[in-house]
């Protein structure tokens, strides 16, 4: 275990028995401890992908990070991007190896949300995702439910996928994919999954992006494409507990639960193997007519802007009507 004032792989470690935030349940001794324990099996995921991450300092509220402070070591690996919206050049790390997770570590790194994309190539995403999100903290069975619809359109579609638990409360499918689709194809090709899901079962899911409109039905959301970000396997989240994005098999869908997956619970479970890697498939090509489809339909996040925007006229007539 970590003590006070050990250096691992070269990085001072400070305040190992602090807790790591209220409600935690487990101090940044014990994040450190881990994400070192898994560390053979997650750098393999973040390597060469810009890193986002969610830190949480003491005394203050959970910030993400994407620029890298200027104190960062020069040994830490980075990849330089402009960024159209906020019109400056974000420096992001590339988490390539053991020292420099393990000094997001120290720096109360607790989230780790690498890009889609390989930092050498950001026109071709290496993963299509799926995200099934049910509307309340207890709904991980209907998630199950719809995972299993998503599992369904893709087989129907020539495809294969893993799951994982994304350490809060539902689940994320990974569908590797080869680099002959465009961002924009694979996004569609994302739209037309959910939809083809969706269809499956319109009582249990739904691609409402728009809360109001889902009507207590799983969401699968299909927006984790292009510049997106996911949570990646193996990392730990800023909830109570410390829950972590675990690796689960299709059987084991039904016989497992978000909770049992934590900082404190997850290496004993996985022995000395890596089911993420062991379980994922070889890459595929997107099928045509996926693709095809998915272009005729629209993109949530823009039709869901023109909606609101269209419900805002609409309440502020009807409000003009009745004064």
């Amino acid at each position: 275990m970590a003590k006070g004032g050990e250096e691992r792989d070269g990085v001072s470690l400070t305040n190992l028995d602090q807790q790591l935030f209220e409600g935690a349940g487990a101090t940044k001794r014990e994040l450190v401890d881990y994400l070192d324990a898994v560390s053979e099996r997650m750098v393999p995921q973040l390597r060469d992908r810009p890193l986002t991450v969610m830190r949480v300092l003491r005394g203050q509220k959970p910030f993400m990070q994407k620029n890298l402070p200027k104190y960062t070591p020069d040994w830490v690996r980075t990849a330089t991007v402009w960024a159209e919206t906020s019109q400056r050049e974000v420096s992001y790390a590339l988490c390539n190896d053991r020292r420099t997770l393990v000094w997001f570590a120290n720096q109360r790194a607790i989230e780790y949300h690498p890009a889609l994309v390989r930092a050498a190539d950001w026109t071709h995403p290496t993963h299509l995702i799926l995200d099934i999100d049910p509307p309340a903290e207890d709904g991980f069975a209907s998630a199950v439910g719809a995972a299993k619809l998503v599992r369904r359109a893709l087989a129907d579609s020539g495809l294969a996928g893993v799951v994982k638990t994304s350490g809060a409360k539902g689940l994320h499918i990974f569908v590797p994919i080869d680099d002959s689709a465009s961002i924009e194809d694979v996004a569609g090709a994302t739209r037309a999954l959910a939809a083809r899901a969706e269809r499956l079962d319109p009582d249990l899911a739904t691609t409402a992006f728009i809360r109001e409109d889902r009507g207590g039905k799983v969401f699968i959301d299909s927006t984790r494409a292009g510049g997106a970000t996911v949570v990646s396997v193996y990392s730990p989240r800023l909830r109570p507990g410390v829950p972590v994005s675990f690796p689960l098999g299709w059987d084991d869908l039904d016989s497992v639960a978000p909770a049992d997956f934590t900082v404190h619970t997850a290496v004993g479970l996985l022995s000395a193997r890596d089911p993420w890697a062991e379980s994922m498939p070889a890459p595929q090509r997107l099928p045509a007519e996926l693709i095809d489809e998915g272009r005729t339909i629209p993109i949530a996040r823009v039709q869901a802007m023109h909606e609101g925007k269209r419900r805002r006229r609409a309440q502020a007539q009807n409000a003009e009507l009745t004064e």
